[in-house]
């Protein structure tokens, strides 16, 4: 079975060999990895992983889509020939992490969990950031443990999902969070399943994002969403932006619908062992190692460069004054739900 994940990034080098081992780890197969702009070496060692044959890299130098970089990259894959190659298509970000809670704890064993499923949701998990204020160069899923609870009942992002999919041609383009382009003569073949193993109604056959409030989500699976990390990493997020809509910033206002810390969850710890061995053997590489420990040093560089600005400073210093974030009750919730729906 080939399951590919899609990737985009910038200036994520000292985040990427983690991810990179915890997926190959969790059952996937191949990777198809999108740059652009980078300048702390991520996009040579893309290259490099990719003369390894470990994954493929495909430059994103732009003109970009006018709803953000990861737009454009999504449509380059979607004519790419590991598209057409893979099994099952799973789109994800360098902060979002799969963590499969049935088997071995691996994607196989979560499509075996399913067996009727052509997509299975796979819901965000909110990680906090801890209190943690400095950037380190360790383990992202060692670190931040603390996280959302598994019912929450607002904001609404907090129930995203992404979507592992079927490639059986019922959905012509990968997307952001779900598959594009369905062919209407095949949707009623297809059998949409969340992370808890339930089979979802026609809703979810077109343009549904987020998985319903009130009830858990994770039984078979979850997406551990690392959206803030160290409070100084944040302020090197803020200044990038965001892949998608990408005239959106972020500030405090993002900080704060994210900063959960109610819960440990450590259960994505069963694939350390594996995850651990596979990171080792990436970094006996002696050029990956050096060009990982130079994205490391040029993240606290940028961090100081950073610092010189006033608007820097005066973000550093609300996310150290900012606790974290509060859990309303479900009547609350349903009081500001009432207004907007998904």
């Amino acid at each position: 079975m080939r399951i590919l994940a899609i990737l985009t990034v910038r200036d994520e080098g000292a985040f990427l060999l983690e991810w990179l081992a915890h997926h190959r780890a969790a059952g996937i197969t191949d990777f198809l990895v999108f740059s652009n702009d980078c300048s702390d070496g991520t996009a040579e060692l893309l290259n490099r992983l990719a003369t390894l044959g470990l994954i493929v890299h495909i430059p994103n130098p732009g003109p970009y889509h006018k709803r953000g970089i990861q737009f454009t990259a999504l449509e380059l894959a979607s004519r790419h020939h590991l598209i057409a190659e893979a099994d099952w298509i799973l789109p994800l970000d360098i902060d979002e992490f799969v963590n499969v809670h049935v088997g071995d704890h691996r994607l196989p064993d979560l499509i075996d969990a399913a067996p009727e499923a052509t997509a299975i949701t796979l819901t965000w998990r909110l990680f906090g950031n801890a209190g943690v204020m400095r950037y380190e160069d360790g383990s992202l899923l060692d670190t931040f443990t603390q996280a959302a609870p598994e019912i929450l009942h607002w904001p609404w992002r907090a129930a995203m999902f992404k979507t592992l999919y079927k490639n059986d041609g019922t959905y012509r383009k990968p997307g952001v969070h779900r598959p594009r382009a369905p062919r209407p003569d095949r949707l009623e073949e297809a059998r949409w399943f969340d992370g808890h193993g339930r089979q979802l109604d026609a809703r979810f056959l077109e343009g549904k994002v987020f998985s319903d409030f009130g009830r858990p989500n994770y039984g078979l699976a979850q997406l551990n969403h690392y959206p803030l990390g160290a409070m100084e990493s944040f302020v090197l997020k803020a200044d990038r932006g965001r892949a998608v809509h990408a005239e959106d910033g972020l500030g405090l206002d993002y900080w704060i619908e994210r900063n959960f810390e109610d819960e440990e969850d450590t259960s994505i710890g069963a694939l350390r062992a594996p995850r651990q061995a596979i990171l080792e053997g990436l970094k006996a590489d002696s050029e990956i190692a050096r060009l990982h420990a130079a994205a490391v040093d040029w993240r606290h560089r940028r961090f100081a460069t950073l610092m010189q600005s006033e608007a820097n400073r005066a973000l550093f210093g609300r996310l150290l004054m900012a606790a974290p974030s509060g859990v309303l009750p479900a009547a609350l919730a349903e009081a500001i739900r009432a207004y907007s729906r998904p």
